[in-house]
């Protein structure tokens, strides 16, 4: 945790997070089951580590949806007993498990988990949601999510080895793109531009998920060039989630990822934490990584495996000033480090920023 600029102490600030949670489970109906026993000890765990920072803001990835939100609500009543209460949310339905009709994974079958716009065994499996102390402008939101692959300026979908049928049904976004304001205390609003992206590996040759990760990340840019059928966001806004790609370590392709770092209009505070670099010292595929360690969100196995990467990403316009960054990772052999193993591959990662 590092103090990133010096601010007038009686400045308001705002804690923004970004967490995989990793609460999805097999079918519908599982997750609310495990919630609603208050002994699952995932679920707990995630919720210890949410309440440990305690976030104004968070968006959850790799959370299972439901039409009426129910499990979410559950979720957040958990967090209610820890002392963070979240009486807005947002979670529309994502493409996860969204039918298309037809054979999308070329396996000769229709209906399975890879046939959907992203992959899911059922509607909404690992979808994303947004937390809120502040109150979500939900009619203001904007869903991105049925926006077509092929309709991206400079898109790699050319030798992704899709069918003309499949480019012409298949979504950009794996879970989901979303624009989503939250009103802030003094007045105005704060937008979260909020992803979550597919892997880029589990395919072929053809690289089809390394190219989907790499247009989805480049969406954002496309967005706030102006170059999309949509409004350019108005500042201040914070381009946040899962790019499930690292900027140097593991597989895919960075160029897309790499322009949103270091685009102008945004700021990347390098949210750091001790544990990550601790982490990184047990050997394995990390011995042959060039990122900065402290830097990593996400604890994979090492042999094999990418090792530990960062990929969870919180990116605010340059307009907010940031005070404050880092990474929940507790050191190795700490009470808080098995609660956040516990809890899910990644880590939470979370910025301060002063108020406009």
């Amino acid at each position: 945790m590092a103090l990133l600029a010096a601010v007038p102490s009686a400045a308001e600030t705002l804690r923004i997070a970004t967490y995989n949670a990793e609460l999805t489970r097999r079918g519908p109906g599982l997750l609310l089951r495990d919630i609603l026993t208050g002994r699952d000890a995932q679920v707990e765990a995630a919720a210890e580590v949410i309440a440990a920072v305690a976030p104004d803001v968070i968006l959850l990835t790799g959370f299972d949806y439901d039409m009426d939100g129910v499990a979410l609500s559950a979720f957040a009543e958990r967090l209610a007993g820890r002392g963070v209460s979240y009486p807005h949310r947002f979670a529309p339905r994502p493409n996860t498990g969204r039918a298309t009709g037809i054979d999308l994974d070329s396996d000769g079958r229709t209906g399975g988990p890879g046939d959907a716009q992203g992959f899911g065994r059922f509607a909404g499996e690992g979808g994303m949601a947004v937390l809120s102390r502040l109150p979500v402008r939900e009619e203001a939101a904007v869903d991105y999510s049925a926006f077509r692959w092929a309709d991206l300026p400079g898109a790699l979908l050319a030798g992704a080895g899709l069918s003309e049928a499949a480019e012409e049904v298949q979504r950009l976004s794996t879970t989901a793109h979303w624009a989503v304001p939250v009103d802030l205390p003094g007045g105005g609003h704060l937008t979260l531009l909020a992803w979550h992206a597919t892997p880029p590996v589990f395919d072929g040759p053809e690289d089809r998920n390394g190219r989907r990760n790499h247009d989805e990340a480049a969406f954002w840019s496309r967005l706030l060039d102006g170059a999309l059928p949509f409004e350019v966001p108005s500042a201040p806004f914070v381009v946040l989630g899962d790019a499930n790609l690292d900027p140097v370590d593991g597989d895919g392709r960075p160029v897309a990822l790499l322009a949103l770092l270091s685009d102008g209009r945004l700021s990347d505070p390098r949210p750091e934490s001790a544990g990550g670099s601790a982490a990184a010292r047990q050997g394995g595929a990390n011995a042959g990584h060039g990122g900065d360690p402290t830097l990593d969100t996400a604890d994979w196995p090492d042999d094999p495996g990418p090792g530990n990467l960062r990929v969870d990403y919180v990116l605010p316009s340059r307009d907010l000033a940031v005070t404050d960054a880092g990474i929940w990772w507790p050191l190795p052999g700490t009470p808080e480090a098995e609660v956040a193993a516990q809890a899910s591959r990644h880590r939470l990662v979370w910025v301060d920023v002063v108020l406009p």
